[in-house]
């Protein structure tokens, strides 16, 4: 990859010094005319003309400095600044794949390799779009080992597609979680060297999951598998229990029961946006058991004996909590933009624990309080978030404060 300048702005070019297949060449100017499915991929933008010995490149934007490498994350050379980040980048790289599979397209070589993030805010650069293709169409290559779907390894499959992509993501949001590969336990750090048959047993033939219900024999290991011994028991159930079934013995080798992106986000990943709270004696960030009043802070152990109140719209809850952002899909169920914020959620100064949610769109909002007097609530007005009030938002939608 270089640094060039065409038509006086500066780009990256990534070249290859090996002829490829007529094939790939079309598949990139196809989708360089369709253009990127979704803003976090660095998409080709042109391509060259092929040169006397049949090279050629593309051109994609640079990449932000800002943003740090994935594998770097993994090497624990760099540190998400928040909890809430590392979630948000979670939210953001499963927003990009449904939006790259609802195209039509599958991404076919997923694997750490291909992102950049953002440590402060968890935004997400997609790279290495080039073997990008129509789901079931290859464009010559299957994937990285230990990120592959076992059916490609084993080649029960011929191509990839969006139901391998959809095992490589699992992989991808274990690994940013925990830090550890979901199928490197016991049984690989027993393993002295790892030749191509033993890649074929473990990712392929016989891949057992470090927390498998039913196998015991692919633990973490202590010394080893520092990261998930300590990171696993943090983590909400729900977000365990998904894990726990998708990378279950039935789910790895049925490639048609993985679940699709837009589950992974109302299932686990927006829940997790939505139950992140700070400890109000420590300031670190924990996960709130909503359906608990009163629960204990699994970094200082202070136990808060009165939860926050939650603002209820349509099936999902949200923990209120100083500087905590209320997004469109919230306060307006017909436009579920993820990452559009609409309001904000503020602490009094002068009564502590006391919640408001200010309104950050330019539609008027009606606040019903618990007696049944209304008021209207003015772009850049807060409503009280007490329990009771109801709150309608102007296009239809209604929250209540739980």
């Amino acid at each position: 990859v270089y640094k060039v300048c065409y038509g006086e702005k500066e780009y990256a070019l990534k070249w290859y010094h090996k002829p490829s297949k007529p094939k790939f060449y079309e598949n990139l100017k196809c989708n360089i005319e369709k253009g990127s499915p979704a803003s976090c991929f660095l998409w080709p933008l042109f391509i060259t003309e092929k040169d006397e010995k049949g090279r050629f490149g593309y051109l994609m934007e640079l990449r932000d400095p800002s943003y740090k490498e994935f594998s770097d994350f993994l090497l624990a050379k760099e540190h998400f600044s928040t909890v809430s980040a590392m979630v948000e980048a979670a939210i953001k790289i499963c927003v990009s794949f449904r939006q790259l599979h609802n195209k039509g397209y599958s991404y076919q070589d997923l694997n750490d390799g291909n992102f950049f993030i953002n440590p402060i805010t968890g935004d997400v650069l997609i790279c290495d779009n080039d073997n990008i293709a129509p789901s079931g169409e290859n464009m010559g290559v299957l994937g990285k080992c230990r990120y592959m779907a076992p059916e490609i390894i084993t080649r029960k499959k011929s191509c990839p597609d969006t139901q391998s992509d959809r095992f490589s993501l699992a992989v991808i949001l274990f690994l940013l979680f925990f830090n550890n590969h979901p199928l490197e336990g016991e049984r690989i750090s027993r393993c002295p060297c790892m030749t191509e048959k033993n890649e074929r047993l473990f990712y392929g033939d016989d891949p057992v999951f470090i927390y498998d219900l039913q196998k015991q024999n692919n633990r973490p290991v202590e010394g080893i598998h520092v990261n998930v011994i300590q990171l696993w028991p943090l983590f909400p159930k729900y977000v365990r229990d998904m894990f726990i079934d998708q990378f279950s013995e039935k789910v790895m080798h049925e490639p048609g029961r993985r679940i699709t992106e837009k589950e992974w986000l109302e299932k686990v990943l927006l829940r997790m946006r939505h139950e992140l709270v700070k400890c109000p004696a420590c300031g670190n960030e924990i996960f709130l058991d909503i359906e608990q009043n009163n629960f204990v802070c699994s970094d200082c152990q202070y136990k808060i004996q009165q939860r926050m109140p939650i603002i209820q719209s349509g099936s999902y809850r949200v923990a209120a909590d100083r500087d905590k952002k209320v997004y469109q899909y919230i306060t307006n169920s017909y436009k579920q933009l993820l990452n559009t914020c609409t309001g904000i959620i503020v602490e009094s100064k002068k009564t502590s624990g006391l919640f408001g949610l200010r309104n950050l769109t330019q539609e008027t909002w009606i606040l019903t309080m618990k007696n049944g007097k209304t008021r209207p609530i003015e772009p850049g007005e807060t409503v009280p978030l007490l329990i009771g009030n109801e709150i309608a938002f102007g296009n239809g939608s209604k929250a209540t404060i739980l």
